[in-house]
């Protein structure tokens, strides 16, 4: 009962920011830029203004499937924002970007994150697996379900570590489309909303891990 509690919490919780989210770049897609900048266009003098020259700019599918990649040292840009001229756009388009500058300046959370990379995903490839045997063996071999624990652990770990990642990408976003005169007024208010309903989905995530977590350690508490 326990589980389906906080499953089910966790769920909605996600769905209505979420759902927060879709609306709030739906509204602020519709809001011009003054100027005729897409979001390649403002991604592209953010970079160049902050001195990054190795940086390459690439479109892909779908609809906030916008992300920096630090491997290939690009920043990849969604349909939805690469050749719009809102101010939704430029908001997504300056946050991605901004990780490219956290990259450049050694900021120690992106480089924390980044290091927690290998570990994160070996530990998202089996965490179910050995939870799952763990929870059924119990009885048998309860430390299987000690180490289906531990590697959930680190999931919630960089779930964790990514929210200062996410809040500092957004600062750096606003403080340049305010300085370059990209965003003013009404339009630099709804830059920061979108990217604020953007930083509430990570932080969901991160407290939806947390109480997973918990309730997997209860388990075991119990258990002993």
């Amino acid at each position: 009962m326990t589980y389906w509690i906080l499953f089910i919490g966790v769920s909605l919780v996600s769905w209505l920011v979420q759902r927060n989210l879709t609306k709030k770049f739906e509204t602020y897609s519709r809001v011009p830029m003054s100027g005729d900048m897409t979001g390649r266009d403002v991604a592209q003098r953010m970079l160049n203004e902050n001195g990054i020259y190795d940086v390459t700019l690439k479109q892909v599918g779908g609809d906030l499937t916008d992300f920096f990649n630090p491997g290939d040292m690009s920043v990849n840009l969604s349909d939805s924002v690469y050749g719009s001229n809102s101010i939704a756009a430029a908001a997504v388009a300056a946050h991605e970007c901004g990780h490219a500058v956290q990259h450049r300046t050694g900021y120690s959370m992106l480089v924390l994150r980044t290091k927690l990379v290998p570990v994160v995903t070996f530990a998202s490839k089996w965490v179910t697996w050995v939870l799952l045997a763990g929870i059924l063996l119990i009885e048998v071999f309860p430390p299987l379900l000690w180490a289906g624990v531990g590697l959930f652990a680190m999931t919630t770990l960089f779930s964790f570590v990514t929210l200062p990642v996410e809040v500092d990408a957004s600062r750096r976003a606003i403080q340049w489309l305010e300085a370059s005169g990209i965003a003013q007024d009404g339009t630099s208010t709804m830059a920061k909303d979108a990217l604020r309903a953007a930083a509430y989905t990570y932080v969901a995530a991160a407290l939806g891990s947390l109480a997973t977590l918990v309730y997997y350690g209860m388990m075991l508490l119990r258990r002993n």
